[in-house]
């Protein structure tokens, strides 16, 4: 198994990452191939460019978890991670084009942000295990 470790900035997003894992087809994915059942919501965290650039080498040697949309709807590549060596969590890309490179969202369990303390301008580091 390898890992890969980034830090990143938390920010606060526009809320599109809590529409998509409250959706039931997300979570019952996420359930099966990630083995959690995801808060409701995501934490934002942007990348410095040179630990953008290496997240997307990886990204495109590395297959992932797919989560397969329904009509309507875009598909998103995971990564199972850990979050500050000790939060189980997972690294999701959605397949938007326009989605920023310097921006990767973490889902997990439980409100990340609230668990940790954490708030916006924080730097945070996570591990993505492959």
């Amino acid at each position: 198994m390898k890992a890969l470790a980034i830090k990143g900035t938390v920010f606060s997003g526009k809320g599109e990452g809590a529409k998509y894992a409250k959706l039931t087809w997300v979570r019952k994915q996420i359930r099966e191939k990630l083995g959690f059942d995801p808060y409701p919501g995501t934490l934002n965290i942007r990348l410095a460019s040179d630990q953008s650039a290496r997240l997307q080498n990886m990204l495109r040697k590395i297959k992932g978890i797919e989560i397969l949309p329904e009509k309507g709807f875009h598909s998103a590549k995971c990564f199972k991670a850990l979050l500050m060596g000790k939060i189980e969590c997972a690294v999701v890309f959605p397949a938007v084009t326009d989605y920023p490179k310097s921006v990767v969202e973490l889902v997990a369990p439980e409100n990340l942000k609230e668990k940790l303390g954490l708030k916006d301008g924080d730097v945070i580091e996570f591990t993505i295990v492959f």
